[in-house]
């Protein structure tokens, strides 16, 4: 997935003023060190220009009592950039208004990079009190910024006169999307409004923040200690000797289970004891609903906010208010694309649920009720007796370091594109890795970092960050830096790291996130790479995936790490037979998602009600295998109550329908096609948010995509 940095006004997001601002500012600053005595080296990294390559961020030096005073000099140095737009005595022009402000807020951009790069993957208790207090400066620094009137009736000014100021099609697209944001920010406000939108920003910006943190610590909390082995019969011995290695890194006897994907994920797959297969399941599906860490009332506060945004802003409900920018644009699109795809997965998703639900019956020899703790189990069971193939057979020729060549390898014969690991760019963890990506011809393309393995203080899953977008200024083309993060399986004191095929898959998608940035080749930051509507920006991750069942693909690194010998074609041609197992039910789970992230964003009162009761009937129409009453998604629904995807996840199942068209359309000669590739950079990964999505999509495939492409990839129509 692709997780967008922390929101607190877009232009903040995008603004990058070079070195000229930053070195009047670091002059001063420097100067004071000096006066007062102090040396260069006791300096705040962000304060100094950054002597590493390609001037990457300096995580290596930066430590938690630098963030304050640097967010402190941020604020304060764009309050007087955009106090000095606005208040500019010249009529308004795109240059001395609208660029102007991509330009803002070097120190800021740089800062905020760094701070959420650790909240996300280097969380601690300190860290998670300062974001709280960081939260609420930003919002407050964001809406002082969207509610300055002067600074508005500038930008409208521009906006209502587009049409006649001869702009290219990037600089108008920049000042509609400049002029949008502030409306939805509330810069059409007036009087009581204004201030009660700025009061509900802060709430809501500070909820988002506790239910993130709450969400990380209720997941850290949780460890399942086992100290007799028959317990843990059908778990293979790589996942036990992981299993080992935890419990003693934690000084404990045994076995440890955690709500980790590498540790969860497995244990519901192959554990034979039921017992705890559903007391694992239960930890994972009630996690943040009572305690310490709950995020019921969170979640309540959360979509009543929301609501009560949307009003003020002259909408029914959020998802009104959210949809205006997005490619499906009103929330009766969004239904009517889940409503079709539910009507088309149901009836093969319940004739699978049958097919899972008999096989257990005639495993255990006795009548058994199908359980949500039981799927992954039995399903796993099923595709093993009808394809022979599972995880643990696959595992032996996916060692990460070959898969990782494996990927970079795809890019390079798609586009041509090289990598090379640079050990002197600084990172904020031993663990990760450091690339520079070189394109073609040999010129440099960007830096990638990339964050595989799991540890205390990391949040779960997996997704891609724009560490600095690429843009230009002043002549110069400045290259990006972004990252992948993930959660894979790591090594254990007597094998190495051995993907199991999903973690490639989502190895394949991340990486498409990146290339989105790597490839961008636009003018204006707020227009780079991934700064695209929420329901296009899982096209490039989501086409990626489908090259991993690919033969010519999986030749090219899928050897077995022991005996050396190549993936079999046999093995290939089984994942490719068993690509759709249960494909209907994975898609009715996704939809299911969907259904309720729209349910709770179309509230048109706010809610005070049962949550578990809500969650049950919002997702109704697309749940086979019911969850318990107790369980409940909603508290630590992370990508609709901080990640961003409010009123946006079916932005999946929408960029599945993309994808499934694209590949097509990109493989319709053959596997590696550089022709359809470069097209597919040309028009889509090259060029950011320059212009509506739809036409981008257009000019790369010929046509508007329809369903049909992903019925018949998924075998649900011939």
């Amino acid at each position: 997935m692709k997780m967008l940095e922390k929101s607190f006004g877009r232009h903040l997001r995008r603004s990058l003023n070079e070195n000229d601002y930053r070195i009047k500012f670091i002059s001063l600053y420097m100067m004071a060190i000096l006066m007062s005595g102090m040396s260069a080296e006791a300096a705040n990294p962000f304060f100094s220009s950054y002597k590493t390559p390609h001037q990457t961020l300096p995580f290596d030096k930066v430590k938690i009592e630098h963030f304050m005073p640097a967010f402190e000099k941020a604020f304060a140095l764009e309050d007087a950039e955009i106090d000095k737009i606005a208040g500019n005595e010249a009529a308004p022009t795109f240059e001395n208004t609208i660029l102007a402000m991509e330009h803002s807020g070097s120190l800021l951009h740089d800062v905020s990079a760094v701070f959420y790069t650790l909240c996300g993957s280097e969380n601690n208790d300190e860290l998670m009190a300062l974001g709280s207090k960081v939260a609420t400066m930003q919002t407050e620094h964001a809406n002082k910024i969207s509610l300055n009137e002067a600074l508005f009736a500038r930008i409208k000014t521009i906006y209502d006169n587009r049409e006649n100021l001869s702009l290219a099609q990037d600089q108008k697209k920049l000042v509609e999307d400049t002029y949008e944001s502030f409306m939805l920010s509330g810069a059409a406000l007036q009087g009581a409004d204004r201030e009660k939108y700025r009061e509900l920003s802060v709430k809501l910006s500070n909820l988002d923040e506790t239910f993130s943190q709450n969400t990380l610590k209720a997941t850290d909390q949780y460890v399942k200690y086992i100290t007799d082995k028959s317990l843990l019969k059908g778990l293979p011995e790589d996942i036990l000797t992981a299993a080992g290695e935890k419990a003693k890194e934690k000084g404990k006897e045994g076995w440890a289970f955690d709500l980790s994907a590498p540790s969860f994920s497995p244990f519901m797959k192959y554990a034979e004891n039921r017992a705890l297969r559903e007391e694992l399941y239960r930890a994972k599906s009630t996690l943040a609903t009572s305690g310490e860490f709950n995020n019921c009332e969170i979640v309540r506060d959360i979509v009543n906010i929301r609501r009560q945004i949307a009003v003020l802003m002259g909408k029914t409900t959020y998802a009104d208010f959210a949809l205006r920018r997005r490619m499906a644009e009103k929330p009766e699109a969004v239904y009517g694309l889940l409503d079709k795809l539910a009507d088309a997965y149901m009836p093969v998703a319940k004739s699978e649920v049958a097919a899972v639900q008999g096989f257990a019956i005639g495993m255990e020899g006795k009548n058994i009720k199908l359980e949500p703790w039981d799927w992954s189990y039995y399903s796993e069971k099923l595709k093993s007796a009808q394809y022979d193939i599972n995880d643990e057979l696959l595992r032996p020729y996916f060692k990460l370091e070959n898969v990782q060549k494996g990927v970079f390898g795809l890019a390079t014969k798609l586009y041509g594109i090289t990598f090379k690991k640079n050990p002197k760019i600084p990172t904020w963890n031993k663990e990760v890795e450091a690339w520079e990506v070189f394109d073609k011809d040999g010129r440099y393309l960007a830096v990638l970092y990339i964050d595989f393995f799991p540890r205390q203080g990391k949040r779960a899953g997996a997704w891609m960050s724009d560490i600095n977008e690429q843009y230009r200024f002043n002549g110069k083309d400045y290259r990006p830096q972004v990252s992948i993060t993930t959660n894979f399986t790591k090594a254990t004191e007597s094998k190495p790291s051995l993907l199991t095929f999903d973690e490639l898959t989502t190895f394949l998608h991340e990486f498409g996130h990146s290339l989105h940035g790597i490839f961008s080749d636009v003018n204006y930051r707020s227009q780079a790479g991934t700064n695209v509507y929420r329901d296009f920006v899982e096209l490039p991750s989501q086409v990626m995936e489908n090259w991993a069942s690919e033969k010519e693909f999986l030749d090219g690194f899928a050897i077995h790490y022991q005996t050396g010998e190549k993936i079999p074609y046999e093995l290939v041609q089984k994942i490719k037979v068993a690509e759709n197992f249960n494909v209907a039910y994975a898609c009715m789970r996704q939809l299911s998602f969907g259904y309720l992230d729209m349910g709770w964003h179309t509230l048109t009162t706010d809610f005070k009600g049962d949550l578990f009761e809500f969650e049950r009937k919002a997702w109704a129409k697309a749940i086979v295998l019911p969850q318990p009453k107790d369980c409940l998604t909603s508290t630590s629904f992370s990508h609709i109550f901080s990640g961003g995807y409010a009123a946006g996840y079916y932005s999946y199942k929408w960029a599945e329908v993309l994808d499934a068209d694209a590949y097509a359309y990109l493989t319709r000669n053959k596997i590696f096609d550089t022709e359809t590739a470069a097209s597919f950079r040309e028009n889509i990964l090259s060029k950011g948010g320059t212009e509506p999505p739809m036409q981008l999509y257009k000019r790369f495939r010929g046509q508007e995509p329809g369903i049909d492409a992903l019925l018949k990839r998924n075998g649900i129509i011939k």
